[in-house]
Order: structure tokens, then sequence, then C-alpha cells
């Protein structure tokens, strides 16, 4: 997924979240429209500039692939946590914040903020690096 893929399902109402993990239906063996579904809400920081939802998108690929669901499962839990933990590191050595107000200089959860997001340019240039960033880590990862 290139950022320029990643502008263009932005501009047809696909989230980053959705993105991110619509991308890694092999890896995870569910379907494209199951991982955009689960991820939905995800998008602009929980739709209200908390976490970004790229790395949203990628952490529940990470809970997918590796998560735990058994009780006193231990090992299986450090394995999901240390995927995360190393996701988070690459992460942040590429971008300054995990939370999308910081990223997009804007608190999109106040009227009028994601107006200035969409004007200034920024969804349609930041935020396909990060998607195209946290998809790159977790291939690179998973």
């Amino acid at each position: 997924m290139t950022r320029e893929e990643a502008a263009k399902l932005f501009m047809k109402g696909i989230d980053c979240s959705q993105i991110v993990a619509g991308q890694f239906t092999e890896e995870i063996g569910m379907d494209k429209d199951t991982l955009r579904k689960m991820s939905a809400s995800f998008g602009g920081g929980m739709m209200c500039g908390e976490t970004c939802g790229a790395v949203t998108g990628a952490l529940m690929v990470i809970g997918l692939k590796y998560g735990h669901c058994k009780e006193d499962d231990t090992q299986q839990k450090e394995i999901m946590q240390k995927k995360v933990m190393e996701f988070k590191a690459r992460y942040a050595e590429k971008h300054p914040s995990t939370m999308c107000r910081e990223l997009l200089k804007h608190d999109i959860s106040q009227p009028g903020e994601m107006e200035k997001v969409l004007k200034e340019g920024t969804m349609f240039s930041y935020c396909p690096c990060v998607v195209e960033d946290a998809i790159q880590i977790l291939q690179e990862i998973l």
C-alpha cells in the first residue's frame, strides 16, 4: 500500500484504521470487509482525535495474529506484548506521537477543526504517510 493508494481510499471514505487492518487479510485469515468493519470506528483517533487510527488498526492486527484468548495463557500474551512494543518503538522512530490530534495539529473533536484539517490537506498528505509506515512496520514484524 502506497501513500497515494491510501489517499485515494481516504477520498472514498475509508479511514486509516480500516486501511491498515484491511491490508492483512491473508496473515489474519479474515476477509477485508470484516477487518474494515471491525476497525471502522477507530479512524480519526476513534473519531475524536485520540490514538491514531493507523496505530489502532495495527494493534488490532497484532492482536488477531498473536493475541491470547485462553485464561492463564501468559506465554501467548507475552508474545503479543513483545510485538506491540516492537511496533510502537518502530513507529516512534518515524512519528512524534500516536495521538491523532498531535499528528494533525488539530483536535478534530472540536467544532470546525476537521474542516481546517481538510482545508490544509493534512489528511491527504500526512495521514497517508502514517498509514504507509504502519503497514510497512507490520509487514516486517508479523
